[in-house]
This record gives structure tokens, sequence and C-alpha cells, in this order.
């Protein structure tokens, strides 16, 4: 019986050795756990959280006096490239979106036709050298009339009734003959000048002829050249209007080209401030969807004020860097005064969120949020109407700093 007793009591020990060790394990894991060293570490003002940055001064910068308006992009040049003479289209090198330069085939017809024009009226104009005593061949058409075998035969028959006449007006003076004669000598002389008349009006007729030949293998040539449809202007294939094999008549289309650079804007400025605006001041577009700043320049205004919106419709030509599209609406700002002083700070000085814009000063080493409100912006700079003034300076690139943050300005 002692012996039972212990046995149990040695048990019980055991148990309450072993649940003291439990008790001592897991209050050791919990002082050693990471949350209290962490939140140790996030506290603000922790050496380890001073953030280095770059500040600059707000300036004031020449930023110019503008007027906004708002308008269409079109393309600069439009063209519908149509075929000169009729024909069957056998080929056609472009489609929507080619790129095509000034001069570049683009279809061509079947010539086949075209170039057995060419020979026929080859063999016209041979023809009509021959006929004034030319080689076939030759490429000089002057001719002398009066070297030619027609003139030279009518002159020497006009020559003998000349000389018939003569002598017949001799003898009838002398009375050797009788006047009967003398008249008979007369007319045929008189015919004899009309058929020399008539040989020289002839070799000009001919002479006609063939400068009419030279002409219709001129134009057949031409015509076989225009088998071969060229762009008459660099740019882009809009549309794409007919399809090899068909047969097309003289002035059908083939396709739309447009030259997209530069662009034209089309804008409208409202009546009162039109007075401003001139040819030759810089105009800075922009479009959705886009961040870039497109520089321009206005070179045409219209000579009217539209009675219906009182608005002046001007033109601007903008230099494209592939981006633009023709029919794109667009946002512009005429720099009508670019001597005008704007207050302005550094593009990647500003951080927007949630639709409001701010930028951060440095104040005790900590960085602080100022709200601001911007105007025009630049390729590098920012007008700032209201928020802060000449001579503070801003933290550059602050990415996620936040107000209360630590942070060390370095050169």
């Amino acid at each position: 019986m002692p012996d039972a007793q212990y046995s149990y009591a040695w048990k019980w020990k055991a148990l309450f050795l072993l649940a003291l060790s439990s008790l001592s394990l897991f209050l050791f894991t919990s002082c050693k756990s990471d949350y209290p060293a962490s939140a140790w570490q996030s506290r603000p003002g922790d050496g380890k959280t001073v953030r280095q940055v770059k500040t600059t001064a707000v300036v004031e910068t020449p930023f110019g006096e503008t007027v906004n308006a708002n308008g269409t992009l079109a393309a600069f040049d439009q063209t519908t490239v149509s075929v000169k003479v009729p024909g069957r289209l056998k080929t056609i090198a472009v489609d929507l979106g080619t790129v095509v330069l000034r001069g570049q085939v683009i279809a061509q017809l079947d010539s086949d036709d075209y170039k057995l024009r060419i020979q026929q009226a080859e063999a016209s104009l041979a023809q009509a050298r021959a006929r004034l005593g030319l080689s076939p061949d030759g490429t000089d058409d002057t001719v002398d009339p009066e070297k030619t075998a027609t003139v030279r035969q009518a002159r020497a028959v006009l020559d003998e009734a000349r000389f018939n006449r003569e002598r017949a007006a001799k003898l009838v003076a002398q009375g050797i003959i009788a006047k009967a004669e003398f008249d008979t000598a007369d007319a045929g002389f008189k015919v004899a000048e009309g058929r020399y008349q008539d040989a020289y009006e002839e070799i000009r007729n001919r002479q006609g002829v063939l400068a009419q030949r030279r002409s219709e293998l001129a134009i057949a040539r031409q015509q076989l050249k225009d088998t071969a449809v060229v762009s008459p202007l660099d740019g882009i294939v809009q549309e794409k209007r007919t399809s090899v094999g068909e047969y097309l008549a003289a002035g059908a289309p083939i396709v739309n080209v447009v030259r997209i650079d530069p662009l034209r804007l089309r804008a409208e400025i409202p009546e009162r401030e039109s007075s401003t605006v001139r040819p030759g001041q810089n105009v800075r577009v922009t479009v959705d969807g886009d961040a870039t700043i497109y520089v321009g320049q206005i070179t045409r205004l219209s000579p009217v004020i539209a009675e219906q919106n009182r608005m002046l419709v001007v033109e601007a030509d903008v230099r494209n860097n592939g981006k633009l599209r023709p029919g794109a609406f667009a946002h512009a700002e005429i720099v009508t005064n670019d001597a005008k002083m704007a207050v302005t700070v550094p593009n990647n000085a500003i951080v927007t969120f949630a639709g409001i814009e701010k930028v951060l000063i440095v104040q005790n080493g900590k960085a602080v949020e100022k709200p601001i409100t911007t105007g025009r912006r630049g390729n590098d700079f920012t007008e700032i109407v209201s928020g802060i003034n000449v001579g503070e300076k801003v933290i550059l690139e602050p990415g996620n700093l936040q107000t209360g943050q630590d942070v060390q300005v370095v050169d």
C-alpha cells in the first residue's frame, strides 16, 4: 500500500513539472516574437526612415500670354489617286495604311494595247515623213517646200508656160502669129501658175500631217507611261478603292492618300480675342490620351468672322511624330505674348492624387504638403496660379513621400 501511494505522488509531480516547462517555453517564445520589434521600427521619427531629397526654388520665368481654343486635326493634303487612261488593273502594290512616297508606283494597268498604239503611231509618222522626202526614222522634220519633188515639178511646168507666153507675145507683136495663139499660151501660163500654188500648199499640208503624226506618237507614249499609276504626294493610303482584274475607265479612283505630317489644326477663336492672334505665333497642342505637347505655328487666318457664332477660324501647321491622326479633337494654346512672366515649378515636382495637385516643401527637417492650383503646362515647367510663392523650395520627384516624414536635403 505505501508503494502505491508513492507511485501516485510521483506521477502528479511529473505532470506538474511538464506543465511548468510548457508555460516557460510559451513565455519565452512570446518575448522573442517580432511584433514588438516591428512596431518599434515603424515609429515615426526613427532615424532609419530619413529620406534624402533634392529641392529646387520656385522661380518666375517667361511663359507668355495665351489664347485657348478647341479644334480638330486635319490632314495637310488629301487626294484621290485615279487612272488617266482606261484599262484593266494588272497589279496594285498598296493597301490601307501603306506609306507611299511621291512618284512611287502604286498600281499598274495592262499595257499591251498601248504598246500596239505606239507601233501604229510610229508607222504613220514614217509614212508622213516619206511623203515629204524625208527618211522614215529621222527626228528632224524641217522641210524646204521648194526642194520637194512636187513643187520642183510644178515650178518647171510654170517656167515653161511663162517662156511660151513671152515668146507668143513677141510673135504677136511682130505679126507672125495670131493673137489667139497668144491667148492660148497665156491661159496655159495661168494654169501652170495655179498648179504651182497647189503643189506648194500640198507640201504645207503634208508638213501639217507630219506634225500631227509626231503628236500622236507622243500621246501614245504618254498613255503607255500613264498605265503606271503613281502617288502625287508623300502620305499614307487612307482607302483602297479597287481590286486587281477590274476594268477601269479614265478617271476611276484607285486609292485615297493623305499627308499627315504636318497636320492642319483648325480651331475657332472668339471674336473678343481674335485681334491678338496673328500668323507666325506659336501654338501648343494637346490631344486626349497623349501627354505630349506638340508645337505648331499659326499659318492661316480666315478673312471673315462667322456671323452664326462670332468666331474666327484659324489654321496652324503641327509637326506629327507619328502618334497624331487626322480627325482627332485637340486643345490649343496660342502664345500671343512671349514676354509675360509666370510663377513656375518643374513638372516632376508636382504630385497628383484624386484630382488634387500639390507640391512638397521641407520645414524643420520634415516634408510638408502644399495644395496648388496650376495653369498652363509646358514640356518642362508648369505655371502655378496659387498655393506657393516665388523663392520657396519644392522637393523634386517626391514619389510617395508623406507629410511629416523626416527628410534630408542633398545637393
